[in-house]
């Protein structure tokens, strides 16, 4: 079998308007997560550690801090010219206005492809926490001869409402599709779950150019869940993937196998967050076979001074004096002053906190100041005149914060 030329097409410009108001100022991929990355580190990590290094990622709604993040933590290419992780902005080439959907948006640069000449074209969103070998996908596509194929995982029926639900014959290939079904159809054989899928697509290039021309000369959305999909199933082959098979170098026996998270709401994020910490974590980062690749950071070692930490990882840079830090994650340059407490936080990066603050199960976004002696996350009806709370956590966003903060 000859080498496949793969092209990853990266979906990385939506709002993220359910994770407000921590995409008030950035795309939801730029959202920071677990102290030192963005949450897109994630997919392009998968795909640079599965040997696909020929990327474009497509960004649209405040994007500015996405494209500074790319620009200084991307540069893989160099004279190695297939190594590339290239930023698109919409180019209104096939029409005026943004993009309109998903499917629109990769046949708005139907050029791009037509140049590179990819075999295969693999779309994926940005916006998710988890690891996958994208080769052995790509390898499972061509040993079926797929026109295209979904990735997919289980998900419990409660939860499934949220998702596009896929069924399945007894080899695997696609039959059917809901996008948000109202009553989600359980997967055969487990009553309590559906099958969902991840949002990422291999497509074969001569499948998928043809069905996005179509697409683009119909009214009404153009969306790969909502419109590609379905079609395909129609006269092609369209297999699913399944993430549970994919086999991980050096994930450990503790960790979720096939984990996967939407981090699309506040109580997601946050539980995201939670779920790196401790000896055993259900996700653990520390995994040099499999790294998660982010920016460097210019600054010292994290200094604790006379401070508890428990079960919690503290960023580079950060100074703690006599604090009490429990189960939260804290990034990069921030101060935690004398007295303080902290229990189940994520403390974003620059954040200052003040003496004798008590703070639990709070998010402080980028460069908030929290007064002293200030009590968050004790009193719901106290924390909603000042903050956004959801049913889990309290998001500071704007605490005594003198100018904009940095994306």
């Amino acid at each position: 079998m000859k080498p496949q030329r793969i092209l990853g097409i990266i979906m990385a410009g939506g709002k993220g308007e359910r994770l407000l108001p921590l995409t008030e100022v950035r795309s939801k991929p730029a959202v920071p997560f677990g102290g030192k990355y963005r949450i897109i580190d994630f997919v392009l990590s998968n795909f640079v550690n599965s040997g696909i290094t020929s990327l474009y990622v497509l960004v649209q709604y405040r994007s500015q801090s996405l494209i500074e993040h790319l620009r200084e933590s991307w540069q893989i290419g160099g004279r190695i010219t297939r190594g590339f992780v290239s930023v698109v902005p919409p180019q209104m080439r096939a029409r005026d206005g943004w993009y309109e959907g998903t499917a629109d948006a990769v046949y708005q640069n139907l050029n791009l492809i037509g140049d590179w000449e990819p075999d295969i074209i693999a779309v994926f969103g940005a916006d998710h926490i988890y690891r996958m070998d994208i080769e052995q996908m790509v390898q499972e596509h061509l040993e079926r001869d797929a026109d295209a194929t979904v990735a997919a995982l289980p998900v419990p029926l409660e939860s499934a409402g949220g998702f596009g639900i896929l069924e399945t014959d007894d080899n695997g290939r696609m039959v059917g599709f809901e996008e948000k079904p109202s009553a989600p159809k359980p997967i055969p054989g487990r009553p309590g779950y559906a099958l969902s899928s991840m949002g990422n697509y291999l497509f074969k290039t001569e499948t998928l150019v043809p069905l996005l021309t179509r697409d683009a000369s119909r009214p009404g959305t153009h969306d790969f869940g909502r419109n590609i999909v379905p079609e395909l199933l129609a006269d092609h082959r369209v297999y699913v993937y399944d993430l549970h098979t994919n086999h991980i170098p050096g994930l450990r026996s503790y960790e979720e196998r096939g984990y996967w998270r939407d981090v699309g709401t506040l109580e997601a994020y946050w539980q995201a967050n939670m779920d790196l910490l401790g000896e055993t974590p259900v996700f653990d980062l520390r995994n040099p076979a499999w790294p998660i690749f982010s920016g460097c950071y210019e600054g010292p070692m994290a200094a604790l001074v006379r401070t508890r930490v428990y079960d919690s990882m503290v960023g580079t840079g950060s100074q703690c004096l006599e604090a009490d830090i429990r189960r939260s994650i804290v990034g990069r340059g921030v101060r935690i002053d004398r007295g303080a407490r902290l229990d189940e936080c994520v403390i974003l990066d620059d954040v200052h906190i003040g003496p004798h603050a008590r703070l639990r199960r709070v998010i402080a976004d980028r460069r908030s100041t929290i007064p002293a002696y200030s009590r968050i996350g004790y009193d719901a009806g106290h924390d909603g005149m000042k903050f956004h709370l959801s049913n889990l956590v309290s998001l500071c966003s704007r605490i005594r914060r003198q100018r904009r903060p940095r994306c």
